[in-house]
């Protein structure tokens, strides 16, 4: 019943005109600021840690911010999702350093399309699919409904979409290496043996090494890329920005390092946009205290 009703809910947003979806969706986030919720308090915790140096009513403000994002983020995706990928690239409003992308495309290595849960990755879906046809690395979520929905709509541009098991893990190795392209969000929590606590804002975040490993030594080739909210329902802006020198380095402690600081940067310039929700710091280095 869960998934019938999520389903359900999402057709019911995308059946919406997209101002007005919008909107809606900053209104639920706005009551999960108003209402006490565990996603709030995760959120209010995650920025806590990150900003320290924020005073309350900075921090207060910037938690609504968030919260009202998330919903948008939810009513855009379910437009993503259930309506032609037309629709979300006629929303696309501007793309910055698109050369980039299309170099790497053009240079006959593998291309690693590097993404974190920042703005509408999504939208960014449609839009790094319609440059090529990559395999799409995801986590699968829980609801079974949901998951069906996600494999049927995130390949609506003829590519492939590979969840994180061992078998997607192959697929995308494998594509990479023979000279296709991926798309990777690369922040959520791994496992303590696939990443390493490394620096991001003002504390340490365990970080995959998934993606430095396939760029290690110059074996593929990274991009960054956003698909960030203009103002006022405007649409959104995609960036597209080439992986720091540092990334393709045989030491992944540091490779995966300079990945966090490109995520960091991009978090500072667009911090509503992230989404705080997530759970992103549950396991902490030896010693220090759980967050949730």
């Amino acid at each position: 019943m869960k998934g019938t009703f999520t389903v359900w809910a999402l057709r019911a947003l995308a059946a919406l005109p997209w101002r007005t979806s919008q909107r809606l969706g900053a209104g639920l986030g706005w009551l999960m600021y108003q209402l006490p919720n565990r996603s709030r308090e995760v959120a209010r915790i995650n920025l806590s840690k990150c900003f320290p140096e924020r005073s309350k009513a900075e921090l207060d403000q910037l938690l609504r911010q968030s919260l009202m994002d998330t919903g948008r983020w939810f009513a855009e995706s379910a437009s993503a999702w259930l309506r032609p990928a037309a629709h979300s690239l006629s929303l696309i409003r501007e793309v910055e350093g698109l050369q980039i992308l299309q170099q790497a495309l053009a240079s006959g290595q593998g291309v690693v399309g590097i993404t974190s849960h920042l703005g509408n990755w999504e939208v960014l879906n449609h839009f790094y699919c319609s440059q090529c046809q990559p395999v799409i690395f995801y986590r699968p979520p829980k609801i079974e409904a949901l998951d069906q929905l996600l494999q049927q709509q995130r390949v609506q541009l003829g590519n492939q979409v590979a969840p994180s098991t061992l078998e997607g893990i192959r697929l995308v190795l494998k594509t990479v290496r023979n000279g296709g392209a991926a798309g990777v969000p690369a922040d959520p929590e791994p496992t303590e043996s696939a990443g390493f606590f490394v620096p991001f804002l003002a504390t340490q975040a365990l970080t995959s090494k998934f993606v430095p490993s396939m760029l290690a030594g110059g074996k593929a080739l990274g991009v960054f890329m956003h698909a960030l909210r203009l103002p006022k329902g405007a649409g959104f802006k995609v960036i597209l920005q080439a992986a720091p020198e540092a990334m393709y380095s045989e030491d992944l402690e540091q490779a995966t390092a300079a990945m966090s600081q490109v995520f960091e940067d991009y978090v500072r310039r667009y911090p509503s946009q992230y989404m705080w929700t997530m759970k992103r710091f549950k396991k902490r280095p030896e010693g220090e205290a759980r967050w949730y």
